[in-house]
């Protein structure tokens, strides 16, 4: 089996990854350089390019195929890249323009569903419950994302939008998201959501971190209030994804996914609002940390 090369775009670096194969996921190369994403949608793909000469030089290898995870997508109809945090990439024909400029295939997904690919092909879901056929990876962090694995490959949707219920309607309490859009996941459940929501009762300015050990101490009213809010809205944003797809696995991925809350108070929650008299999806933190997005993107290149 030819090894497989991944890029993970993200906003301040990019990394690139030459894996052995997907079935033995051997790390052969590993590098990263500044995206440097302030000098335009030009220079982003100058950047990609420089580093997959750098990576051929240094391993000797040569690639036949790029896998790249992104912020954003490509809309499936018009060709064009969108919902893009990175938007300078936005309305731009970056998947067509990436492949002209590299003189090769290239197979791209958002950096969610690369997520997902990874903890369900290497990571978590392959360690602990090889059996599962569909799994949903959650990234809650800044923002809120999703992407869907079905039988080991990334269901991207007619228009590119599957897993995406980081933008749903979740409750009138929430902020406006970038979007323009009130009330979804996002503005409740993201790290900056909850630090604000802290800041709305305290007039004080802490990290989620910050929070939840105020939370963990049992003396801070506001922190127990944010924490509550965190693990009833989890639950009741995650069972309407388990309601639609009914995963097997959900693994639960960025700095909000770190707090333990979830997997207790917030699977209860999440019970409560299942349409079953009990809940079977398993929910596993990540196994492959800041290598989830580049791995996953590697094995798109299969």
């Amino acid at each position: 089996m030819k090894p497989l090369w991944g890029i993970d775009l993200g906003g301040t670096k990019i990394e690139g990854v030459i894996l052995k194969s997907a079935d033995n996921p051997e790390v052969l190369l590993r590098k990263r350089i500044p995206t440097e994403q302030a000098q335009g949608y030009a220079h982003i793909i100058s950047r990609i390019k420089l580093l997959i000469e750098m990576m051929a030089e240094e391993s000797g290898l040569s690639a036949e195929k790029i896998g790249i995870g992104t912020p954003g997508t490509v809309d499936p109809l018009s060709g064009l890249h969108k919902n893009s945090n990175t938007t300078c990439l936005n309305g731009n024909r970056f998947h067509e323009d990436l492949q002209k400029a590299l003189n090769l295939p290239v197979v791209m997904a958002n950096d969610a569903n690369c997520f997902a690919l990874a903890e369900a092909r290497m990571g978590v879901v392959k360690q602990e419950m090889p059996e599962a056929k569909v799994v949903f990876g959650v990234i809650m962090g800044t923002g809120v994302g999703g992407g869907i694995v079905v039988n080991g490959k990334v269901l991207t949707g007619r228009q590119g939008i599957s897993g995406e219920w980081g933008h749903n309607f979740l409750d009138e309490s929430g902020g406006v998201a970038y979007t323009g859009r009130k009330g979804v996941v996002e503005t409740i459940l993201s790290g900056p959501a909850l630090e604000s929501f802290y800041y709305s009762l305290t007039q004080e300015k802490k990290s989620l971190k910050e929070i939840y050990q105020l939370y963990q101490l049992g003396k801070d009213e506001a922190a127990q209030k944010t924490m509550q809010r965190l693990t009833h809205f989890f639950g009741l944003g995650i069972s309407v994804v388990i309601n639609l797809l009914d995963p097997d696995a959900i693994v639960l991925g960025g700095g909000v996914g770190n707090i333990d809350l979830l997997y207790t108070e917030g699977v209860v929650s999440a019970r409560q609002f299942v349409f079953n008299n009990r809940l079977d999806t398993r929910f596993f933190r990540p196994a492959l940390g800041d290598s989830a997005g580049v791995f996953g993107a590697a094995i798109l290149a299969e």
